[in-house]
């Protein structure tokens, strides 16, 4: 039984880039879709495709490239955690590398980036910081 499937998720991705890997391939769950639909919104990555494997769901996920082959994530790091949940309010949030990065923040309206809750004016668990 896997403990933390959003840390193992950032793991994979993490593990792809360093590999300079096109896909990565993670089990699927409804909140790993929802933290990769903010980081298609924001860029981060090309995109995401759900299928099933057997009596198991899992996601491909399409990682992004700058012109030049440059990593387009930097960081990816879990910060809320199983053990020790870390909620902020929306003046609490954090601006990671001086709002150049994201974090991805789960709200009551969903799960959203930080730009997102302070145009929303919610806050939530803090979930992952992408620079």
């Amino acid at each position: 039984m896997m403990t933390d499937p959003i840390a193992d998720l950032l793991t994979r991705v993490r593990n792809a880039l360093r590999n300079r890997a096109t896909d990565c391939v993670v089990p699927g769950s409804g909140l790993k879709v929802r933290v990769l639909d903010v980081l298609q919104r924001e860029g981060y990555i090309q995109g995401y495709e759900t299928f099933s494997e057997g009596p198991k769901s899992m996601i491909r996920v399409s990682l992004k490239y700058g012109p030049d082959g440059e990593q387009l994530i930097t960081t990816i790091d879990r910060f809320s955690k199983p053990g020790c949940r870390r909620y902020r309010t929306v003046a609490d949030l954090p601006r990671v590398r001086g709002g150049l990065g994201i974090a991805v923040v789960s709200t009551n309206k969903g799960v959203l980036s930080d730009r997102e809750c302070r145009q929303q004016n919610v806050g939530g668990e803090v979930i992952c910081t992408v620079s």
